[in-house]
């Protein structure tokens, strides 16, 4: 709720910036963005630690062959 309401008051400030018209659908865009950005970090974070893991067991894995293969 509030990444939505900081996401509102910048994007009603971005649009106000230009003196076009009303700052109601900077309001809504960021409002929308905010929400975005809320929903897509858990699966963005989730991604990433997968993949770091994934990697951590090839290196493993190389590393065991490695040392097997030279004694």
């Amino acid at each position: 709720m509030l990444s939505s309401l900081i996401g509102a008051a910048i994007g009603s400030a971005i649009d106000g910036a230009e003196g076009d018209d009303s700052t109601v659908d900077g309001a809504i865009g960021g409002a929308i963005a905010g929400f975005a950005v809320r929903a897509i970090t858990p699966i963005v974070l989730t991604y990433a630690t997968g993949w770091l893991v994934l990697r951590g067991f090839g290196k493993a894995k190389d590393a065991i062959y490695s040392a097997r293969k030279t004694s």
